[in-house]
């Protein structure tokens, strides 16, 4: 059977940026679907452009903006790890270009919630301090890809190499719903190597919820880096 072309939007996670996706975007790509990998505001290409304005809010928007100025319909909108922040408010922006969510090792928040909610008060305290030490109080420097399970050699030293610091506003500040979550398909891709409660207990709430799918991945945290055809698998599972 003929797999029906579809159109991805991968949006990355903390200090990554689009070249995060260079592993997996050319097998969804060999496999006949178009992929859009923007680096958000602030980050990697687009490092020019940090600022302490830099939020959540601008990312929203860099990807509601990407999405509609590129005239995508029925995208599969995939968020890594900061990213569910990300497509959880895009979701809200332009719902009729969308037409599933995935949370790939990543926060699902309601509205109302920042990062810093989700993460909890002692990681927080801990980001906050090298902000306050090392970034001038607005900047969070990039955090090692060892502390997220990724080894040198399946690609941590590329991902230290490239990594960029990013406004700690992007976790202060609060997502911003319009109204009610819109009704779509969604899905939860859990990297069980990675460790963190607050990922485990996200796929966790969601197992079995209508509307959502959960799939577990033996990877760690950086999938599409050290996993790039297991995660293109699991992808075009969840999308068939």
């Amino acid at each position: 059977m003929t797999e029906k072309a579809r159109t991805f939007v991968l949006v990355h996670g903390s200090w990554h940026g689009g070249w995060c996706w260079g592993r997996l975007a050319p097998l969804l790509e060999a496999r006949g679907h178009r992929v859009l990998a923007p680096s958000l505001t602030g980050h990697a290409d687009r490092r020019h452009l940090l600022s302490p304005a830099v939020g959540l809010s601008t990312h929203v928007e860099d990807i509601a903006s990407l999405m509609a100025f590129s005239e995508v319909e029925d995208a599969i909108l995939v968020g890594h790890s900061y990213g569910g922040m990300v497509i959880a408010g895009a979701a809200d922006r332009v719902a009729g270009r969308i037409g599933q969510l995935v949370y790939l090792d990543a926060h699902v928040p309601a509205d109302g919630q920042s990062m810093c909610d989700l993460i909890g008060p002692e990681v927080t305290a801990n980001l906050k301090a090298r902000v306050d030490a090392e970034g001038f109080g607005w900047l969070m420097p990039p955090t090692s890809a060892a502390f997220f399970g990724t080894t040198p050699e399946e690609g941590g030293d590329w991902i230290d190499r490239m990594a960029t610091p990013m406004p700690w506003k992007c976790y202060a500040e609060p997502l911003a719903l319009t109204g009610d979550p819109p009704v779509m398909r969604r899905a939860y891709i859990r990297c069980v190597r990675h460790k963190r409660p607050y990922f485990q207990a996200a796929a966790d709430r969601h197992r079995g919820a209508e509307g959502w799918q959960v799939r577990d991945i033996d990877t760690a945290h950086n999938a599409m880096i050290t996993h790039p055809q297991l995660l293109c698998d699991t992808l075009l599972q969840l999308a068939g």
